[in-house]
């Protein structure tokens, strides 16, 4: 990819993993300056117990063509978030990208639990990470995104406005917290747009994440071997697909025309041209209401 990023600096709230490592890394492949956060690190892990660490992500970066450069953070400390942003004008002076990728729920809700059988405790930690950090991070970090004009917030969260609009998400606390991110970024457009800056949401598709491949046993080089368990899996995404939907918007200086929208990894495929690592085009959110949702057979051809 050209460095059509180069001189650009970006913060990637969230980047130990998943969308926000892809994010990274595509970012990093235009040629951006790329702090990435997170709680686990090659010394301490979070909750999640996993091996993925944010300095496995910045060499990510690096080795894309970007400069990768891990913070950890506790984005739900507003000391952290604020030392971070001083950090980052310190060694950069702007902050032209700001990606609130902030999640860490994934083991907090249950699947179709009602909200008087869900455990509260999880409940209530599942909104605190998956809205509270990315207020905090906006907090701080806007002010520094606005000092130079044409500065880019991205919300990230789970299913369009459309989408999410007529579907439940799984439980109360789990559709209450990515609704309030969408939510988020029409708010921020109203507040960011008349001062020369852009806010929009987004949503990967049925992303393989690094927990996604592992639930299905596989890897990113096999993954269609998880078509035989689960045939709709065909529709699925790798993480560097969103990544190069936050580039290409980041890249567009035309970008303003989106503010305040919902958009999707598939959906700005279509506008910008970006392929997945496959060279397909999965247009996840269309498939599942056209096909899954209509009880059609499994078949990704066409949307894809």
């Amino acid at each position: 990819m050209a460095a059509v990023l180069d001189g650009k600096v970006a913060l990637v709230a969230g980047a130990t993993r998943g969308a926000g490592r892809g994010i990274a890394v595509e970012l990093g492949a235009a040629g951006a300056t790329v702090y990435v956060t997170g709680r686990t690190t090659r010394e301490r892990r979070s909750e999640y117990n996993r091996p993925e660490t944010i300095e496995d992500t910045a060499d990510l970066v690096t080795a894309a063509g970007g400069r990768g450069i891990a913070v950890p953070t506790d984005h739900l400390v507003p000391a952290q978030v604020q030392a971070l942003v001083e950090r980052i004008d310190s060694e950069q002076g702007r902050l032209d990208v700001l990606v609130n990728d902030v999640w860490g729920g994934e083991n907090l809700f249950g699947w179709d639990t009602p909200v008087w059988e869900h455990d509260l405790d999880n409940g209530l930690r599942l909104l605190r990470l998956g809205v509270d950090t990315h207020a905090i991070t906006s907090h701080f970090a806007v002010p520094l995104l606005l000092a130079h004009p044409g500065g880019l917030v991205v919300e990230m969260t789970d299913g369009t406005a459309e989408y999410n609009g007529d579907h439940y998400r799984n439980s109360l606390f789990y559709d209450l917290a990515k609704s309030s991110v969408l939510r988020m970024a029409f708010a921020l457009g109203h507040e960011l747009g008349p001062r020369g800056a852009t806010a929009v949401a987004l949503t990967p598709g049925w992303l393989r994440s690094e927990m996604m491949l592992d639930h299905f046993g596989v890897t990113e080089a096999n993954w269609r071997d998880a078509l035989a368990r689960q045939p709709h899996f065909g529709i699925s995404e790798s993480p560097a697909y969103v990544g190069r939907a936050v580039a290409a918007l980041a890249a567009d200086p035309g970008v303003s025309r989106w503010n305040g929208r919902s958009l999707s990894s598939g959906a700005l495929a279509r506008e910008y041209g970006f392929t997945d690592r496959d060279g397909s085009s999965p247009d996840c959110w269309r498939y599942l209401v056209e096909v899954q949702e209509a009880g059609k057979p499994a078949d990704a051809t066409g949307y894809r």
